[in-house]
């Protein structure tokens, strides 16, 4: 997993990327808001620590700019500690925030602590009753599991994968079954009405496209 530590306090980057290290972790570093925006914006960090008070670009403008466009977890880094500037960050979507000085191997235990649970949130894949544990291949309606065959969950997995976007047969059975399979479009429509009999009233998510093949129809309204 990649880390970018940012910080306009070398030896405080220094201390926090061997401590990291020392877990496994890659680590970046920024001296700046401005240098961790560039670098947000150019790789895929998992995580981001950032001081709040830096020359250039503070952390809360810094945060505010790479949320735009990026879900990535943040800790904030501050040397006042103050409520009101705890306040600022969470309403910017910020996941922890620790008080200068601070130790490395709790800031380390917190750093795992966020991983490890949107980890698992990205592991869960959820349509109202529908839930996907796709760490686990488990498929959950309603809160009870059900039986899917490796095929039928490959097709769900697809199809979810593809929200909203209409797939032809032929794609999808080059894409689960393989190019070599010598298979035809009955072998598609048999397993999707199995898997909608599966999901029950979640069924509707799977839509036919006529004369095409079918898509996974699905708004949420909470947006």
């Amino acid at each position: 997993m990649k880390i970018l530590v940012v910080d306009d306090e070398k030896l405080i980057r220094e201390v926090i990327k061997e401590y990291l290290n020392i877990e496994g972790y890659e680590v970046d570093e920024a001296q700046d808001g401005e240098e961790a925006v560039e670098k947000a914006s150019n790789v895929n960090y998992d995580l981001i620590i950032m001081d709040i008070m830096m020359p250039n670009k503070d952390g809360y403008q810094a945060c505010k700019e790479i949320k735009q466009n990026k879900n990535i977890p943040f800790i904030m880094l501050s040397a006042r500690g103050e409520e009101y500037d705890k306040l600022i960050g969470f309403d910017l979507g910020i996941d922890d925030y620790v008080t200068k000085p601070f130790s490395p191997k709790e800031l380390v235990a917190r750093v795992k602590a966020i991983l490890k649970r949107t980890n698992n949130e990205e592991a869960l894949l959820k349509f109202d009753g529908l839930v996907i544990d796709d760490k686990a291949h488990d498929v959950f309606v309603d809160d009870k599991k059900i039986n899917l065959t490796p095929k039928e969950y490959d097709l769900l997995k697809f199809f979810v994968s593809n929200k909203n976007i209409a797939l032809s047969r032929e794609q999808l059975l080059t894409n689960i079954w393989g190019y070599d399979f010598y298979g035809d479009d009955r072998t598609i429509d048999t397993h999707v009405k199995t898997l909608r009999n599966n999901l029950g009233e979640y069924r509707r998510f799977i839509v036919t496209v006529r004369g095409m093949g079918y898509k996974f129809e699905y708004k949420d309204e909470k947006k």
